[in-house]
C-alpha cells in the first residue's frame, strides 16, 4: 500500500488538501438504549422476585438466612436498577413507551410484532411462575411440619 502512495507522490499525481472543517460526528448507528418495554412490566417483575422472597424468607424463617437473603435482594435491585440508569445515559433520545402507547402498539421482536397481551404473558410468566411456586413451597411446608 505504501508503495503506490509512493509512486503517486513520486509522479507528482498527489495533491495536499485543506483539512475540512469541523462537522459534527454522524453515527450511522443511533445510540437507543431502551428496552422497549413499559416501566410497569418491570416493577411488576421486580415486585414478583421480592415477592418470592418474602414467602420464602417468611416460611423458612431463620436468623442464618438474613445475610443470603439481604445479598439476594440486593442483587435483584442491582440487576434491575443498572439497566434502568443505562436508558438514562447521555445521548439516549428515546422513552419507554408508556402503558397506553404499549397497549396501542405492542412491541416489535425479530419475529415480528407481538401484541401487547402476548408480550405482557412472555416477561411475565417466569416471575409469576416463580411466586406460584414459592406459595407452593411454603404450603408443602406448612404441613409437613
Amino acid at each position: 500500500m505504501s508503495h503506490i502512495v509512493h509512486d503517486i507522490i513520486a509522479r507528482g499525481d498527489a495533491r495536499i488538501v485543506e483539512l475540512p472543517t469541523a462537522a459534527p460526528v454522524r453515527h450511522q448507528v443511533e445510540a437507543d438504549r431502551n428496552f422497549g418495554l413499559p416501566t410497569a412490566l418491570y416493577g411488576v417483575t421486580v415486585a414478583c422476585y421480592l415477592g418470592f422472597l418474602v414467602i420464602v424468607g417468611s416460611a423458612f424463617a431463620n436468623p442464618a438466612l438474613a445475610i443470603p437473603m439481604a445479598v439476594i435482594v440486593l442483587l435483584i435491585v442491582a440487576f434491575f436498577a443498572v439497566p434502568a440508569m443505562w436508558t438514562r445515559l447521555a445521548g439516549n433520545t428515546t422513552k419507554p413507551q408508556t402503558l397506553g402507547e404499549f397497549e396501542a402498539r405492542g412491541i416489535m421482536t425479530n419475529t415480528g410484532r407481538l401484541a401487547p397481551r402476548d408480550a405482557a404473558i412472555q416477561v411475565l410468566i417466569l416471575p409469576v411462575l416463580l411466586v406460584v411456586w414459592g406459595l407452593a413451597v411454603a404450603v408443602i411446608a406448612a404441613t409437613v411440619a
